[in-house]
């Protein structure tokens, strides 16, 4: 069983660094930058920054991919079904990350085709688009994480390796995050507050992992 709880402590500096990679991308490197009222400009005067936060966003993609392998052989035990549509959703997940980097490189080209040419008028069409599109690429994106976070919460709870309180916490978080970005994409977004609880119960889940691990008698009970 201390494999087990082995396991559960390296699954939380995953977390953790998919986390903290979250923070440093969408805080720190591309939302003030991508979401400003000069992006045009900006955006080319930190292409360090932008190209920086896709390599960070690739790594993060690929390090929650990981997560669901190394979890794979212990949810399999209580739901195998659930066991691979998480996965899944981490390899779509994936997808939308890749996507949505595809448009921060769009606009990072669009910027210094713009710093080098401020005179074309065609150049100002294509910022509404490609800014449109980031929009769009950036909230799916965020969308489609929902579903990979919920799975896995939902995991947690029906297998009782972590407090329930914890998994229900979860899970009430990425439902109101997923409602959030859904209004956001229909354009009625109800408040940016919504999205507090999934940023705590994805700061404490990692900790707690890392430093309390899974519950060992609960596989043990399974696997008798």
């Amino acid at each position: 069983m201390n494999s087990n709880k082995k396991t559960g402590r390296i699954t939380g500096v995953l977390l953790l660094f998919v986390f903290i990679s979250g923070i440093i991308i969408f805080q720190f490197l591309q939302g003030p930058i991508l979401f400003s009222d000069n992006f045009l400009t900006s955006t080319s005067e930190n292409s360090n920054k932008i190209i920086g936060s896709v390599v960070l966003g690739i790594f993060s993609g690929i390090v929650s991919i990981v997560v669901a392998i190394v979890l794979l052989p212990i949810f399999k035990k209580h739901n195998m079904l659930l066991a691979y549509l998480y996965f899944a959703f981490c390899i779509l997940n994936f997808i939308a990350i890749m996507i949505d980097n595809v448009s921060v490189i769009s606009m990072l080209e669009l910027s210094k085709e713009y710093v080098g040419n401020e005179s074309n008028n065609s150049l100002n069409i294509l910022e509404t688009l490609i800014y449109k599109k980031h929009f769009w690429t950036h909230y799916f994106y965020l969308l489609i994480s929902c579903f990979p976070v919920f799975v896995l919460y939902y995991m947690f709870f029906l297998s009782k390796l972590l407090p329930r309180i914890i998994s229900i916490f979860g899970i009430i978080a990425v439902i109101l995050m997923f409602i959030e970005e859904l209004s956001s994409i229909f354009g009625h977004s109800i408040s940016m507050n919504m999205l507090l609880p999934i940023g705590i119960i994805q700061l404490i889940l990692p900790f707690w992992l890392i430093f309390k691990g899974m519950n060992s008698s609960t596989l043990k009970n399974k696997i008798i």
